[in-house]
């Protein structure tokens, strides 16, 4: 018997390869629309979180002391806080925006609100939240 010669048979033809990246650019065009948008959803959870907390710190504040901090940064040198939470939109801590209370006397800070622009994917704004 006479040995099978394998020579020019290994590896892929070029249909075969062809065929491959037909299917994974498919599987990419359904994969990486809903990875960004759960990204971004994501990052609103984080938001919302965040707020909850920063309006929880304040209010303690302002059960412990009859008024509210003057700046957001006090909330985290009388260890309200650990630190002021990055807004996770902007990616800074520094873009929240900082609403006064009705009195100027009780302090500066009553309430917290993001300095994101745009809409979250419900179509409300991210500066209501």
């Amino acid at each position: 018997m006479k040995p099978v010669d394998r020579k020019g048979t290994e590896g892929f033809t070029l249909i075969e390869l062809l065929v491959v990246l037909a299917i994974v650019s498919t599987l990419l065009t359904l994969a990486v629309p809903r990875y960004f948008s759960s990204v971004q959803r994501s990052k609103e959870v984080v938001m919302r979180e965040n707020l909850w907390i920063m309006r929880d710190a304040l209010d303690k504040y302002f059960g412990d002391s009859g008024r509210y901090p003057d700046q957001l940064q006090d909330l985290a040198t009388k260890k309200y806080l650990r630190a002021i939470p990055i807004d996770p939109l902007t990616e800074t801590a520094t873009s929240w925006r900082v609403i006064p209370p009705d009195d100027p006397e009780k302090g500066g800070v009553y309430d917290v609100k993001s300095g994101a622009e745009g809409s979250d994917t419900g179509g409300s704004s991210y500066s209501e939240w």
